[in-house]
């Protein structure tokens, strides 16, 4: 698909008011992307778990105006007004404008809330952009009834890829891929796609504990450090590596390779912050407990002969996945040897979902 198939043709039917409201989770990657071209798209395709209960939940509350000539909003977390994420809000709308030529006829009321506490290294980007993508999509289908359920998740992971890169692959669920990739029919670089080959059962219901390490701001944003991949002195090599990763987990998910998954994704998730420690300049997102949890988790693994793994976003705090057959050894080893190193003792018990739900 093309960019301009997304501009809809003139709509058919009008609405004055109304409210839609969604759910959305946030998603981790297993195969990083790290690095992006203009308007959003990805330098080498990622692969993600869809993750299950850290999600966000949004009401899209819209009445017809008259005045058209700027857009008019206000957004909410927890009933709470928040000022200070309107610049976010108004940039996304200026870049999906022309696909959502509505956006000025209405006055909206974004009310928005997270499962899981802002700033605790879940991706609430993901989960907030794509909710709030699937709640415009929701009005636009009531203005052009003609929207088929296929075409509304491609735009809405189109248009949620516009307000947060990884957002677009949360609409979905439980694997989802995005970004073109010669072995994976129908992947692409505008929208996230569901991942269409088989999964082996050791990967079914596969859980995620997030230890919060650091709950506070990070030094250096996310877009920051993506930038800096431009003229990175490893960064084609980066790319390459991504694309083999992603080729050689076709075979592993299918094949049911517990040992072969764990090298890939302990590699992924420190192949990206190793190039966050050699971009110009230079930073360190990891603190010195993200490394103690690490040593750790390989300690266990090797004593226990555990399947336990881990992987990092672009933060301190530390995924740690494992099979769902192992949940009660592998919680008894995170409260009895990791909590000690989380931030107030606090983590997240998640596993992998199936995307987003109108409410």
């Amino acid at each position: 698909m093309s960019v301009q198939q997304f501009i809809p043709k003139p709509y058919t039917a009008s609405v004055k008011n109304g409210s839609f409201k969604w759910s959305s989770p946030s998603n981790i990657a297993l195969v990083k992307y790290w690095g992006k071209k203009e308007d959003q798209i990805p330098e080498n395709p990622s692969l993600s778990f869809t993750l299950s209960d850290c999600k966000t939940i949004t009401n899209l509350i819209f009445s017809e105006k008259q005045n058209q000539d700027n857009f008019s909003f206000e957004v909410f977390l927890d009933d709470d007004k928040k000022d200070d994420f309107k610049p976010k809000i108004e940039t996304f709308f200026k870049r999906v404008e022309v696909f959502l030529p509505f956006l000025r006829h209405y006055h909206f009321k974004i009310e928005t809330s997270n499962t899981f506490p802002h700033s605790s290294g879940i991706a609430s980007s993901a989960s907030g952009m794509s909710a709030l993508a699937l709640c415009l999509m929701s009005l636009e289908k009531a203005l052009n009834n003609e929207v088929s359920d296929e075409f509304f998740i491609k735009k809405a992971s189109f248009l949620a890829r516009l307000g947060s890169g990884s957002a677009c692959r949360s609409l979905e669920g439980d694997t989802v891929v995005w970004g073109h990739h010669n072995e994976i029919k129908g992947s692409s670089d505008l929208f996230g796609t569901k991942y269409p080959f088989e999964v082996h059962d050791n990967f079914k219901n596969y859980q995620d504990t997030i230890l919060l390490v650091d709950k506070g701001e990070k030094q250096v944003s996310s877009t920051v450090g993506h930038n800096l991949m431009h003229g990175h002195p490893f960064a084609s090599k980066r790319f390459s590596q991504a694309h083999k990763n992603l080729s050689n987990l076709i075979t592993i998910l299918n094949d049911g390779d517990l040992d072969a998954f764990i090298k890939i994704v302990e590699s992924e998730a420190l192949t990206l912050h190793a190039m966050m420690m050699t971009s110009m300049p230079y930073f360190i997102l990891m603190k010195p407990n993200t490394i103690e949890i690490i040593y750790k988790i390989w300690g266990y693994r090797e004593t226990s002969n555990s399947k336990i793994c881990f992987t990092l976003d672009a933060g301190a705090n530390v995924h740690v996945l494992y099979p769902e057959y192992e949940t009660e050894s592998v919680m008894k080893f995170i409260k009895n040897e990791l909590v000690v190193y989380c931030q107030n003792g606090h983590y997240i018990c998640d596993k992998i979902g199936f995307g987003a739900k109108q409410l």
